[in-house]
C-alpha cells in the first residue's frame, strides 16, 4: 500500500483501495457536491454523477479494485498512479489490469473538487475485448508498420 505524508492525499488513497459498491453512497464525505470528473468515457459535474459512474463499475464488471502504486502532492493538487485490477462480467473470467493516473484538485475542506483520470483506452481495454480486440491489434500492427 502506497504511503503519503498529506492527510488529503492518504485519505484518498485509503479510500479508493478499500472501495466497495456500499461505499460509494460515502462519495460526499471525499468529493464536493459540485465536483467535475473525467475519463475517457465520461465528462460529468456534480456528485451524483461521479457516484453513477462508480456504481456502474460494479455493475459492468466483476470484483473491481484499485491499486495506488504512487503519489505526488503539491500544494491543492495530487497526481496519482494506479492499477486498476477486474475480471469482465460477459467476456472471460480471465483477471484484467488497467494501467491509469488521476490527477486531483482538493477543495479547501481537503474533498476532491476535480478529478480527471487518464488512460489509454484502446491499449488498457479495447484490445483486451474478444472482437474489438482482434481489430484493435490489427489496426495497431498497421499503424507500426
Amino acid at each position: 500500500m502506497t504511503r503519503h505524508d498529506d492527510p488529503r492525499v492518504q485519505r484518498v488513497i485509503d479510500f479508493f483501495e478499500t472501495l466497495t459498491p456500499e461505499s460509494v453512497q460515502h462519495f460526499g464525505r471525499y468529493y464536493t457536491d459540485d465536483c467535475r470528473f473525467k475519463d475517457p468515457f465520461n465528462e460529468v459535474q456534480g456528485l451524483a454523477e461521479v457516484q453513477r459512474i462508480f456504481r456502474h463499475m460494479d455493475v459492468a464488471l466483476r470484483e473491481p479494485r484499485f491499486v495506488v502504486t504512487a503519489a505526488v502532492a503539491q500544494g491543492d493538487q495530487c497526481f496519482l498512479t494506479w492499477d486498476f485490477l477486474f475480471r469482465f462480467r460477459r467476456y472471460s473470467d480471465a483477471p484484467q489490469v488497467v494501467r491509469g493516473a488521476s490527477h486531483l484538485l482538493f477543495a479547501p475542506d481537503g474533498r476532491i473538487a476535480v478529478h480527471r483520470d487518464y488512460w489509454d483506452a484502446a491499449e488498457e481495454l479495447y484490445e483486451k475485448l474478444p472482437v474489438v480486440g482482434l481489430l484493435m491489434r490489427w489496426l495497431k500492427r498497421r499503424a507500426n508498420t
